[in-house]
């Protein structure tokens, strides 16, 4: 018969085994949203299925990243779901919205992460609720100081598995300042003005969170983009399209397709 000690020790032993082997590609520290209180959310679908994150600009349009749609098979459906907290319950909140058209940006190419923005069209009007609202984005040519607490919601991944959650998810990042970001220890200089970096140690963004936005007190900032980064990894900090680098590109968009 086990004595109590020799029991307690056994589950401590395999506590510590369960922490060591937890996978740490997720959104790391992060937690459910409060329902609907992010109203800018988008899910970007695919033949049905969630593929990455965007958020609303106004009744007509949505913003994500081009890298989303880059690849697609020819033919495939693309929607967007507005008013939802989760991708499969019924909420009064939730409508899906077909496309009317992808504009991703003309620089953009699915072999780096330059110039990763995208416009999508809608081919209805959003009916505004207080579940679905636009975001402001930032159209100042500034960048934010490091250090700053911005956040990062989406329904990606949340762990290396490839567990994807029901409900939206959130997470608070600090930016890292572009120049330590260069760093030879981060990205060595492989991190241009169009970009924003954010710190990763046990915090992060992952696959699927792809598209949704940076948020930075309340403005709109930056857009979650790609890379081969290990999720979580504190040596590669989050990469985001830097929206201020674009608003002449987003502004003639909205105007020729209007």
């Amino acid at each position: 018969m086990m004595m109590p000690w020799a029991r307690l020790a056994a589950l401590l032993l395999l506590g510590v085994a369960a922490c060591a082997a937890r996978p740490r590609g997720r959104i790391l520290g992060g937690r459910e949203a409060e329902p609907h209180l992010r109203p800018y959310m988008a899910s970007i679908q695919v033949d049905g299925r969630h593929l990455c994150g965007g958020f609303l600009l106004n009744e007509w349009w949505v913003m994500s990243a081009a890298h989303c749609v880059e690849e697609m098979s020819p033919g495939a459906t693309v929607q967007v779901l507005l008013g939802a907290h989760s991708l499969s319950q019924p909420e009064t909140s939730k409508h899906l919205y077909e496309v009317r058209n992808l504009f991703p940006h003309p620089d953009s190419n699915h072999d780096n992460i330059h110039h990763d923005i995208l416009l999508i069209q809608l081919a209805e009007k959003a009916t505004l609720s207080s579940a679905v609202q636009p975001l402001p984005y930032q159209r100042g040519a500034r960048d934010i100081a490091g250090g700053t607490l911005c956040s990062v919601a989406g329904w990606g991944i949340t762990s290396h598995a490839g567990r994807k959650p029901d409900r939206l998810q959130q997470v608070e990042l600090p930016i890292m300042d572009r120049t330590v970001c260069n760093q030879r220890i981060y990205y060595d200089n492989d991190i241009t003005d169009k970009m924003i970096c954010a710190e990763s140690r046990k915090k992060d963004a992952c696959r699927g969170d792809s598209g949704g936005p940076l948020v930075c007190n309340g403005v709109a900032e930056g857009i979650v983009t790609s890379g081969s980064r290990v999720c979580g990894n504190w040596k590669k900090p989050g990469i985001y399209t830097k929206i201020a680098s674009y608003v002449d590109w987003i502004d003639s968009v909205l105007a020729s397709a209007s």
